[in-house]
């Protein structure tokens, strides 16, 4: 059986997934509230745990799982990075950025929940960390909404 596309679009997940943890993380050192750190670095947690999911699954199907997040990502730090020593950020900016984040990401999954050619044991595992994805989309887009209105 050649497991070749779900390997591919794993580890896709995998980078993304990547990326969104080192995202939290450095919206972690960005926040200007303790509770919004705490936040963050807790998604940041889970996102680490969601790749490593994603990874023993690639393994399983005989694959070599990714271990770093993507060029884009590290492109798109530096800006934000740069962005935020020009400005002052704060908490609606940090949030912002992290919300856009979640969209990309959760886009990433929906994709991947409606590719026909993924096997079961693939498919099972994007939907179970797809439940992480979008509980962390559903958190950001609230509180941006949040933040906006007040």
């Amino acid at each position: 059986m050649n497991n070749d596309h779900d390997i591919k679009v794993l580890n896709s997940l995998v980078e993304t997934t990547l990326d969104s943890a080192e995202g939290y993380a450095e919206a972690a050192k960005d926040a200007k509230s303790a509770q919004l750190v705490s936040l963050f670095q807790g998604r940041a947690s889970e996102r680490r745990r969601a790749a490593s999911t994603l990874q023993q699954c690639v393994r399983s199907l005989g694959g070599e799982p990714e271990d770093d997040g993507t060029v884009l990502a590290s492109a798109h730090r530096m800006f934000v990075n740069l962005r935020t020593s020009i400005t002052t950020a704060d908490n609606t900016a940090v949030v912002d950025e992290v919300e856009r984040g979640e969209d990309h990401i959760k886009h990433k999954f929906d994709e991947a929940m409606n590719d026909n050619a993924l096997s079961p044991p693939a498919l099972s595992a994007i939907t179970d960390v797809y439940t992480s994805v979008r509980s962390g989309h559903d958190q950001m887009r609230d509180l941006k909404q949040m933040l906006h209105a007040a």
